[in-house]
């Protein structure tokens, strides 16, 4: 574990530290774990800083930001105060969420990536899932079912700057047919089959006869066969998801039972074998599971746009002030809703209002109020609020540090 910053260790000269004695040695589970741990044993944790700072963690998965990827944001971290956001949004089975920090200018300041599955009915609180570990500003995961889930960001005490937080949702598994995606799929999972006898097991992927297929993820050669229905197939098992792959239909089979392959690889060429034998050249591709038969590939195979849109606003204005124009301005719950939604709480401000700047996204600005609640507003409606000759005047808010999680 690494040590706290230098700032923190010279409030550790003040505190006497005592150990219990414990059959085992704590070993923590994380570096958020670890760093409150470290904390509590210096006992800053009963300070009104490591108060705030554990009070911040609570908050940021209490009351989180609602986002749907690809999401980017540029945020600003004040060292006065303690820091965390927390942020909720969506994931279908099948995709990978990607998640990366990036600090401005890149130093050892540590900020703590946690990823949490939210409670269901039963649930205590939030499931931990994943953590960004010690030094590591990137996590992602794939989830056994489509749900909602919870990710954390808080920074250690004393140290803040600008940082960057982008998610994206990518397939969980390569393309299985060269050079194709999924506009190339003519006829999707669930289709009806045999005048409505039986549905469509798989998705069909039509590409010129020959055409290279390609194992989808690491997996290994569970069988080589043919049969009247599927004709040339292989089975490939991919014991990291619990997939069993079927490729159907094929033209030639060009890898051997009990042989391990990676993303990438060709096993085979597109076909028409089978009772494909009066349709054009096709892959039939399969996802079945164990104990719950076949399942919907298209989600495995989808590539979502992976680019967020591009930060619109000026970076100086990150960590600012910023007044609204001389029109009243709705402020958003979440910066993906519009005015007219009804699922956003709004508020509207008169002119002039000062606002202090925490974020970015997009054209959108995550701001904080006089009482202190977080909103987001459309940049195009604040402009820059310039401190007069001196700086604020003393007891003025505008000059000192903000609280950046507080109850609202």
């Amino acid at each position: 574990m690494r040590p706290l910053a230098p700032a923190v260790l010279l409030i550790l000269a003040s505190f006497s530290c005592k150990r219990e004695i414990v059959p085992e040695a704590y070993v923590p589970t994380g570096a958020h774990d670890a760093y409150r741990h470290a904390l509590a044993q210096a006992g800053l944790d009963r300070t009104a800083l490591g108060r705030d700072w554990a009070k911040a963690a609570e908050f940021a998965l209490r009351s989180p930001t609602e986002v749907a990827a690809p999401f980017e944001e540029t945020f600003h971290v004040d060292s006065g105060s303690a820091f965390a956001l927390g942020y909720r949004f969506s994931v279908k089975r099948g995709q990978r969420t990607e998640v990366k920090l990036a600090i401005d200018p890149p130093s050892d300041w540590r900020i703590f990536l946690d990823l949490f599955r939210t409670a269901e009915e039963g649930d205590e609180g939030p499931e931990p899932v994943a953590t960004g570990g010690e030094g590591d500003f990137r996590l992602a995961f794939e989830p056994r079912k489509d749900g909602d889930y919870l990710l954390r960001v808080q920074s250690e005490l004393l140290r803040g700057g600008s940082c960057t937080l982008v998610i994206r949702n990518v397939a969980s598994l390569e393309f299985p047919v060269e050079g194709l995606g999924t506009s190339a799929i003519g006829s999707s999972f669930g289709a009806p089959r045999e005048g409505g006898r039986r549905p469509h097991h798989g998705v069909d992927i039509f590409a010129p006869r020959g055409t290279e297929v390609r194992a989808t993820s690491r997996a290994r050669v569970r069988r080589v066969d043919e049969w009247e229905l599927g004709g040339r197939v292989i089975w490939l098992e991919d014991p990291e998801r619990n997939l069993r792959l079927y490729f159907a239909h094929l033209e030639t089979q060009d890898v051997l039972e009990g042989t391990w392959v990676a993303p990438g690889d060709r096993i085979g060429t597109v076909g028409n074998s089978g009772n494909a034998r009066t349709t054009p050249p096709h892959l039939h591709f399969g996802i079945y599971v164990r104990g719950e038969g076949p399942i919907d590939p298209h989600p495995f195979l989808h590539q979502p746009s992976s680019n967020p849109p591009p930060l619109r606003v000026d970076r100086e204005r990150i960590g600012g002030w910023v007044r609204t124009r001389a029109k009243a301005v709705t402020l958003l719950a979440n910066p993906g809703k519009t005015s007219g939604s009804s699922e956003v709480a709004l508020l509207d401000l008169p002119p002039g209002t000062p606002l202090r700047v925490w974020g970015a996204t997009g054209s959108i600005l995550r701001v904080e109020l006089p009482g202190g609640m977080t909103r987001f507003v459309a940049s195009t409606e604040t402009e820059v609020l310039e401190p007069p000759p001196g700086g604020f005047p003393p007891g003025d808010r505008r000059g000192k540090p903000s609280p950046q999680v507080t109850a609202e």
